[in-house]
């Protein structure tokens, strides 16, 4: 694999974890009230679905850059990337049935980073 392909890789690994992780801490430590002012759909769903969705993305968030960092278990992090994927679409549904089209684009732009990282990383994985 090409050198920039590889470095763009973990350019794109980093930022979704730090993203996935800032929207984790603030889902899990900020207070709905406080949530409802930044993302409207919080205080109209239970407290719970938005907490899991935060644990949902400490998982992601996590996934993807763990077990290419240590190198270990690295088939982990295509998977956690291809679930990323997977949570993009489901929000990105999520806010067009509650008539929120127009909100989903943090959502397609993050689910092609994710598709980009799950296809190079399934590559560099050794076939066993």
């Amino acid at each position: 694999m090409k050198k920039t392909t590889h470095i763009l890789l973990w350019i794109a690994q980093i930022l979704l974890s730090v993203s996935l992780i800032w929207a984790a801490y603030v889902k899990l430590f900020l207070s709905i009230e406080q949530l409802e002012v930044m993302w409207p759909w919080t205080g109209e769903v239970s407290p719970e679905l938005v907490r899991f969705t935060g644990i949902i993305d400490l998982f992601g968030a996590l996934g993807v850059l763990l077990p290419a960092l240590f190198r270990f278990k690295t088939i982990l992090t295509p998977i956690a990337a291809a679930g990323i994927v997977l949570l993009m679409i489901s929000a990105g549904i999520f806010h067009i049935c509650r008539g929120e089209a127009s909100q989903i684009g943090f959502n397609i732009v993050f689910g092609a980073i994710a598709a980009f990282v799950a296809y190079g990383r399934f590559r560099m994985v050794p076939i066993q």
